[in-house]
Order: structure tokens, then sequence, then C-alpha cells
């Protein structure tokens, strides 16, 4: 294996690394590939671990991707080019239960799920943590893009990447913080590409391997096909009605539309663009209307996980994995936006941050409209 002095390595370990034992989560990628490769330069034992979460056969396709056979391969043949242990456990009943099932019911009910999170806070965290404390491991490290900075109190905190390109803080919310004491990020702080030049120089096979651009289970974006495996009567369909309750036409399922889009209503010669502003699953109904009708002024969390201590005041509040952060603060479970935000939908995150630091987040449950009311109350969204 190459050695080069210039490569970052601290895995936030006091003492000699002589002795020390870390277990890595491999995918197969290049990410996590490049982690056991850093892990084993440092002279500790390092033990590759990867999680079979689907197989053919299975209720969904098998992808490329964290969950796959080819990936197992990939994982494989890294380890033996490093020269370290690896083992493969079968998870695929717990992830079809904790993840796949959850996404189908989500969409279902109106919500637009994350199953990223969900298997983050379930499978690929509480499992694999519980297996790496089994093997005797000192920390559990995986190639995520995120810091692990240790803050004046000598406690962990979770961080924002260096590459705000690959940040996935986003979806690293729900970590405990018991799980980030254990956790190690060491891609947190580099560029993507910087990961890459390792890879190739170090001649792992998967240098080149390109990135997996999908939900792992959903490969070709199809969502609507999962969730009819799970859920055969997904395309029971029902009325489109704007925010009057006047019926504008039919739609094929609920689970073909999500709050914020345009796109596929299919409702011709009205007088303005109109958008999904809500989803009821009782009713079966998909409610739209005009753009100012998708400002929201406040969101109920559900399920708050907190990481930011004592912090209290104006924060910044992220209500998609794509959307910019928009300044907010967070009143009980409620979270205030200082201004309309758009696009907030009930089963996405709304995680919080006090500059790159993460202080937590939680389930959007129930959102409320910016619009004046018409009574001294507001009304949800």
């Amino acid at each position: 294996m190459a050695q080069r002095s210039d490569l970052p390595v601290d895995f936030q370990l006091d003492g000699p690394m002589a002795g020390r034992r870390i277990v890595v989560a491999m995918s197969g990628g290049v990410d996590s590939s490049v982690v056991a490769a850093l892990a084993a330069r440092t002279g500790a034992e390092v033990i590759g671990v990867t999680l079979q979460l689907y197989d053919h056969g299975a209720a969904v396709k098998r992808a490329g991707s964290c969950c796959a056979g080819q990936d197992i391969r990939d994982a494989r043949a890294v380890a033996d080019r490093i020269g370290i242990a690896h083992y493969v456990f079968d998870y695929e009943s717990r992830f079809r239960d904790s993840v796949i099932a959850d996404f189908a019911n989500e969409y279902m009910a109106g919500r637009t799920p994350i199953p990223c999170v969900k298997c983050n806070m379930g499978v690929k965290f509480t499992d694999l943590f519980a297996l790496a404390r089994d093997l005797g491991a000192d920390c559990l490290a995986t190639g995520h893009y995120v810091r692990r900075v240790i803050g004046a109190d000598g406690r962990a905190q979770l961080h924002r990447a260096a590459d705000p390109a690959r940040d996935q803080s986003y979806f690293l919310f729900a970590t405990t913080q018991n799980q980030l004491e254990y956790l190690r990020f060491p891609l947190g702080g580099m560029p993507k590409g910087q990961v890459r030049e390792i890879a190739a120089e170090i001649g792992l096979p998967v240098a080149l391997k390109p990135d997996s651009q999908d939900i792992c289970f959903v490969p070709d974006g199809d969502y609507a096909s999962v969730v009819r495996r799970v859920r055969p009567d997904a395309d029971a369909g029902g009325e489109i009605v704007d925010m009057e309750d006047r019926v504008l036409g039919e739609h094929k399922g609920l689970i073909h539309y999500t709050v914020g889009q345009r796109k596929g209503l299919e409702l011709g010669g009205l007088p303005e663009p109109l958008y999904v502003v809500k989803l009821d699953a009782a009713t079966r109904r998909v409610i739209v209307g005009p753009k100012r009708a998708l400002a929201v002024g406040e969101a109920v969390l559900t399920d708050i996980n907190w990481l930011g201590g004592d912090f209290s005041g104006p924060c910044m509040a992220k209500v998609r994995s794509l959307a910019k952060p928009v300044s907010a603060r967070l009143a009980g479970d409620r979270l205030v936006f200082d201004n309309p935000e758009y696009g907030v939908a009930p089963g996405q995150a709304a995680v919080l941050y006090d500059g790159d630091r993460v202080l937590g987040g939680g389930w959007i449950h129930e959102t409320f409209s910016a619009l004046p009311a018409p009574s001294h109350s507001q009304s949800p969204a």
C-alpha cells in the first residue's frame, strides 16, 4: 500500500494506535474504501464491515449502492488490497421492515419520506454501532462527509463538511450524542476530488467507481413501483381540489405527488399555475393552490434530536436536503421562520444549525400557512 506523508489519518483516538481496533463501515464505494485505507495506515487493527441490506428476488430491485452484491464484492476486493479483515452481515429483513416499509407507508400517509435518514437512524448506525461494540472496536468510522469536532466541554459536536457540495449533515441530524462520541468521519475535511486522488494513488479498485445518485433501493427513480410492491393499494385515485374544495380533476394515487409539485397535475385552462399544497390521505385528495399558498410561517416538529447542549436563540434551518438554510428559531416543538419558507413538506426533516455546527433537528409533522388567516388563529397549510 502506498505511503504518503501528507495523507490525513487522524481518527481522534488518544495515545498510540498500535493495539487500537477500528471498525469501518464499507459500502463498496470509493469514500468508505478510502476511510478503510487511511485507518489501516495508522497501524491500528482494522475490520471492514458490510451490511447486506437486500438481495436478488427481494421486494425491491438490486442497485449499485451500499446494499448490493457487486458492492459487497468491491468492498471485499478493497479489503484484500489493503490487507484487512472483512465481514458481511445479512440485515435484509431488518432493512425491509424498518426502511422500505416505512418509506411506502409514509407516501401512503401523504408525507414525503427520507429513507436515507431512517436507514442511518436504524440499520447503519444503531445496528452497526452495536456490531462494532461487539467486535471490541475503539471507534466506528464511516465515509460520510461531515466533521466531528471536539467542543470546549470535551464533547463531540457534529459539523458540516468542509466541502459544501458534499456535505451530508442534513441526513445525519438524528445521530445521538452517544453515537457521536463513538463515530469518526475522516473525510469531513476533504473535497471529493482529493478522496479520489488518494484512492487512485493507493491503487484501490474502486477509485473510478461512480457515486450512487439515487436512493439505493430506487435506482431508477421510480418511487411508485417500490411503494406498489409493499402497498398494492398505492394507485387508489381521488380528487384534485383547490383550497375552496372545488373539484378540478382526478389523480391516479397520492404516491405520485409531493408538496410544492407543479408538473404532472394535468390541469389546463386555469388563470395561474397551481402547486400541490397538501395531501389529504384520509380523503385521498390532492389540494392545490397558487404559489403563495405554499408560504409556511411555522412547522411542528416531532422526535426532535438535540445536539446543541444549552444553545438557545436564533438559528438556521434547512427543511429539504437541497434547500438553503434560512433564519428561524425553535420554540418547544415549533419551528418559527423569520420569513415565509416554501416547499415545507410533512415527512421531511428540519435540521438546525449554528454556523457550521448541527444543533439537531426533527421531523416535520404539520405546517402552518404564512398567509393572513381569516381569524385570529392560524390554520394548517
